[in-house]
């Protein structure tokens, strides 16, 4: 990584990263959204805009009840308490700027420029709130650190990813306040300061229930220091490090779900919208274990009951190893390993998995940015591209192959390799690049059979299948090079012995 990172200029190098960013996303969203034009029931715009309608006009123990005002068949909601506190402000906020937008059934469908240019301002205002700083905050903390030289383009490669920006931005969510959140805790666990990750954590889950992919090596990183305190030092010495965190936890959960607690019944209808373990096992063709499995052995004779709890078993199984490890050796390194392990093994293995679920995984990726440069890279890029088949229905097809090439000349250029390996000769970056240059490739040729040529009608799911098979391969091997990354000693220390 070439260092330009200095007292003068780094003021400069991250207004105008800071800039540019914000340009790319703009102009994503000056492209489509998800369900645009395509009645009755649109798509996660619509979902989101809905949300704003009930929670504006609609006592706040009504928003996850089924009612005459509340048809939860219609995009009822589905996300923790604070995702509905959050459309309830942007609700308030519409009624001064585009009150058309969120009448109470009559506003259902509303598609407008004005009210595009509010939804598309009200992600950029959470963006700049919550995920662009906790990003900034990481990465002038690895700089203070001293594990990176140039905090400003890691920093850029981050906010250039492309898998969220299409999402939020094109495609229509608010993944960068839980993702945004996730980022914060992260830092604040690098800088010990954990009862503010407490807080962070408790925020992002509460926001998308999906954040539960990280919760576990929060809780293993967490209860492995105790251990170690009560090893090194003493029992009390222990309890003082964790019984501060648990009641942090205790009381942010309490705070954000007391609205809902009037009732056993209250509490157990807003679970019941958060996990609707009724969905199925995935949703269309996702890159997941599942979808790959299902190819050679039909799922659907098992009933949705027995799926859960072998999805459960599988992915319980699937994590055990690394938590095992982070809890013995609780250290920050295995930490962001981790993450990386549990949220890709929490998407490959569990149930009901979205295709882009794949974020929570790729953002704690993009936390390894410093030390594993290439391998995230390559992780991010496969990540977005994973997605593909819903950026071709969403109408974000050319957006998706200019941001993904645009991503792939920044990061030859930043790290000053050549745009088309060259040479045979058999080094272990050679190697490495050739292989990102092939991927990148194969991608590419992937991505414009999809979208220009139609497939046999025999298989009309032939090329959303192929795409979901080339990402598995990958993340596949991703999760086995993240484990041996994590947990190679202890084989190294079987061969010692």
């Amino acid at each position: 990584m070439p260092e330009i990172d200095s007292q003068n200029y780094v003021l400069g190098y991250n207004f105008l990263i800071f800039l540019f960013s914000i340009l790319i996303r703009w102009c994503i969203g000056l492209h489509s959204y998800s369900g645009e034009k395509t009645p009755p029931m649109f798509g996660d715009y619509e979902a989101q805009r809905h949300w704003m309608e009930i929670t504006y006009n609609l006592p706040i123990k009504e928003w996850y009840k089924n009612t005459d005002n509340n048809n939860l068949t219609y995009w009822g909601l589905d996300y923790p308490p604070l995702t509905a506190y959050h459309s309830y402000i942007y609700g308030v906020a519409a009624s001064y700027l585009v009150p058309h937008s969120i009448g109470l059934h009559s506003s259902r469908g509303h598609e407008s420029y004005d009210h595009k240019l509010f939804m598309r301002y009200s992600v950029l205002i959470a963006d700049l709130l919550v995920y662009i700083p906790a990003v900034y905050w990481y990465f002038a903390t690895c700089r203070k650190r001293k594990e990176v030289s140039s905090s400003s383009l890691y920093g850029f490669l981050s906010l250039l990813y492309p898998g969220l920006i299409l999402i939020d931005y094109g495609h229509f969510q608010y993944n960068c306040v839980s993702l945004g959140f996730f980022v914060a805790a992260v830092t604040a666990v690098m800088r010990e300061k954990f009862k503010t990750a407490a807080v962070l954590f408790c925020l992002a889950v509460n926001y998308k229930q999906m954040e539960l992919y990280h919760s576990l090596p929060f809780f293993f990183y967490f209860l492995g220091r105790f251990f170690s305190m009560v090893r090194k030092r003493s029992l009390v010495a222990g309890l003082k490090f964790i019984v501060p965190i648990a009641l942090t936890v205790l009381v942010v959960f309490g705070s954000i779900w007391f609205p809902f607690a009037s009732s056993n019944s209250d509490i157990q209808q807003v679970l019941r919208r958060v996990f609707p373990v009724y969905r199925g096992i995935y949703e269309d063709k996702v890159s997941s274990f599942w979808c790959m499995f299902n190819i050679i052995y039909k799922l659907h004779q098992f009933d949705n009951d027995t799926m859960l709890k072998i999805c459960f078993f599988v992915t319980v199984l699937s994590v055990l190893p690394s938590v095992i490890d982070l809890t013995i050796n609780p250290s920050f390194e295995k930490f962001k390993l981790s993450l990386c392990i549990n949220s890709l093994c929490f998407f490959l293995f569990s149930f009901h998995v979205h295709e882009k679920s794949i974020l929570l995984a790729a953002v704690p990726v993009l936390l390894n940015y410093p030390k594993y440069p290439v391998l995230s890279f390559w992780f991010l890029f496969v990540s977005t591209f994973s997605m593909l088949p819903l950026f071709i229905k969403d109408g974000l097809f050319l957006p998706f192959l200019a941001l993904f090439v645009l991503y792939y000349l920044c990061f030859v250029i930043i790290f000053r390799l050549p745009v088309v390996p060259q040479g045979f000769k058999m080094t272990n970056s050679n190697i490495k690049t050739g292989a990102v240059f092939i991927s990148f490739v194969l991608c590419i040729v992937l991505s414009v059979l999809s979208r220009f040529c139609p497939a046999p009608v025999r298989y009309p799911y032939l090329w959303p299948l192929f795409v979901s098979c080339f990402s598995f391969g990958h993340f596949s091997c991703f999760l086995a090079y993240y484990y041996y990354k994590q947990c190679g000693h202890w084989v190294i220390k079987n061969k010692k012995s």
